[in-house]
């Protein structure tokens, strides 16, 4: 079983929000998660009020194997959280 960290839409029609959740790689987008670990409101004034995650459990989610979507890594860049490995 392959984790996710992704991007789940919550939003109404017009008004995007998204929660940050760990999910099964296979799950649908909307469908089945395993935790929420933060949100992301693409028309927040700042860029704090953008992305709100709990630097701690994503961590160690990544610790254990769990691999963020290139949109989710974009985020959690801009949050401090996930720095890329150097090789």
């Amino acid at each position: 079983m392959a984790t996710r960290i992704r991007l789940r839409r919550v939003g109404r029609k017009k008004v995007p929000l998204y929660r940050i959740v760990i999910a099964d790689g296979e799950s649908p987008r909307d469908g089945r998660f395993i935790e929420i670990i933060g949100t992301y409101d693409p028309k927040g004034e700042t860029a704090a009020d953008k992305v709100k995650v709990d630097a701690d459990k994503a961590r160690q989610w990544i610790a254990r194997g769990a691999t963020p979507s290139d949109t989710v890594q974009s985020l959690l860049k801009q949050a401090g959280v996930f720095q890329p490995a150097t090789a």
